[in-house]
């Protein structure tokens, strides 16, 4: 086993295991406050995220960690650095919804070569690492092939912050083009294109670490995922997947 593949397997294992973590607190009675930026934060989040960091500390103790909830623990000589987001999607999981899901990405030398996405309440795993393809549940997973946008799906996972200069017309000159659009947010939406149930997933705003394994999962599917200008990067501050027959027509009508 090389070194790429152990530290998947430790990052699908960890992220599932903090996933069913999760699922003690989903749909019961649990402690909730709001940051400051009004976005929510439960004890289930804090708790799946000290679980990871525990893990990752316990095998790696030199591995730098950038964590939501927990912020950034650095080794100035370290390589690698894990990012984690214990529960994206936590408006879905405050109100019972199951499109939520734990994160893990391992950045290595400044590039993102591992992701696992694990949604506990549908019990699906969508990851990555280079090289070694994308796995939807154990199964090779693929973006789709459809190559025209009046059959493509389309699906983002708010509306907010939408009119900001040009996104408010690009999204609906897209949004007007595609056969089908849909409210699948979050991280679960870039899953649903991974594995090719959907062409196109977008956000106006994203953080690192709602983005930190997406980039590998879309890349190893066959796919695209970065930020609205074409750039693959998890730092674009926006977020957005499609598969290669579809991306140069998008990114024509979303910088016009």
């Amino acid at each position: 086993m090389n070194k790429i593949e152990e530290y998947y397997q430790f990052m699908v294992e960890t992220a599932f295991n903090a996933g069913r973590l999760t699922l003690g607190y989903f749909q019961a009675k649990f402690q909730m406050e709001f940051k400051s930026d009004r976005t929510p934060v439960t004890e289930a989040d804090r708790k799946a995220e000290e679980f990871i960091r525990g893990a990752i500390e316990k095998k790696y103790p030199r591995h730098a960690i950038l964590g939501e909830e927990w912020g950034s623990k650095e080794y100035p000589d370290s390589t690698f650095r894990w990012i984690i987001d214990p529960i994206d999607g936590t408006k879905s999981f405050i109100r019972g919804v199951p499109l939520f899901g734990t994160l893990l990405a391992l950045e290595i030398e400044g590039e993102v070569q591992a992701g696992a996405a694990y949604f506990p309440a549908l019990d699906e795993m969508v990851s990555a690492a280079t090289g070694l393809g994308c796995f939807w549940n154990g199964r090779l997973a693929r973006v789709s092939t459809v190559d025209r946008l009046e059959s493509a799906f389309l699906t983002c996972t708010t509306f907010q912050n939408l009119d900001i200069g040009e996104k408010g017309p690009s999204f609906d000159r897209l949004r007007e083009r595609t056969y089908f659009q849909a409210g699948w947010g979050d991280a679960y939406g870039y899953a649903l294109v991974a594995t090719g149930r959907v062409e196109i997933m977008l956000d106006p705003t994203m953080a690192i670490w709602d983005a930190g394994p997406l980039l590998p999962i879309l890349r190893e599917a066959g796919g695209y995922f970065g930020d609205w200008k074409g750039h693959q990067t998890i730092y674009g501050n926006e977020g957005l997947a499609t598969n290669p027959l579809l991306l140069p027509e998008i990114l024509q009508m979303l910088n016009p």
